[in-house]
């Protein structure tokens, strides 16, 4: 009986863990090119979920993950990490109340051209000054002229914003994490069963 209960305490504990960390961060594949050179495709990040909650809001620059525009899809569970064609992932360039404009080759924020050392290319397109509204941001991906984002026409709800880019965790010049992973996390439960067996066996001895 005590071991069943140790290892009752012990599912509970992880199960509270896990449940924390599924509120508090997710694991997301960069599945296109529109954020070179910052990432590449098939790169895996850590987003911050909580990085906009308790009225924060999110800052110009960040990179953010959240739900693509009429795609009205929501990434589905994944225990490993989560391939989302759904979301994308971007750089926030207007914050509500901004007006940006893209012209001669540069962004410009309320008037003023925003510096941008992390650009793949400077964009070769022109976008109007246009004036985001609350509760709306503008983002770009830094391969700008290789990007469905803002610039052609749509703006993120505050509220399809999942969080913050926190850091990445595997490239894409990596073998798949899958064949590292999953063999690993096989190797670990086997070793939890056999090591329980082997104090159960030893219990009923005494």
């Amino acid at each position: 009986m005590k071991v069943i209960r140790e290892l009752l305490i012990t599912i509970i504990i992880a199960v509270i863990i896990f449940l924390a960390l599924q509120v508090s961060i997710k694991s997301f594949e960069v599945f296109n090119v529109s954020m070179l050179p910052t990432y590449r495709e098939g790169d895996l990040i850590i987003v911050n979920k909580l990085a906009y909650a308790f009225g924060n809001t999110p800052s110009r620059q960040d990179e953010i993950v959240f739900y693509a525009p009429g795609n009205g899809i929501k990434p589905a569970f994944d225990l490993f990490f989560t391939q989302h064609p759904s979301c994308f992932i971007k750089r926030v360039i207007g914050l509500p109340g901004d007006t940006v404009e893209i012209r001669n080759k540069q962004v410009f924020v309320n008037g003023a051209a925003l510096r941008e050392p992390y650009l793949n290319e400077a964009p070769n397109y022109y976008m109007p000054a246009r004036q985001i509204p609350a509760g709306q941001y503008f983002v770009l991906g830094d391969n700008r002229n290789h990007s469905n984002d803002s610039h052609t026409g749509w703006l993120v709800p505050g509220s399809d914003i999942i969080g913050e880019v926190w850091f990445r965790y595997w490239m894409a010049e990596y073998p798949d994490i899958r064949t590292i992973m999953i063999p690993v996390f096989i190797l670990i439960v086997t070793t939890l069963i056999i090591v329980m067996s082997i104090d159960m066996s030893r219990n009923k001895e005494y």
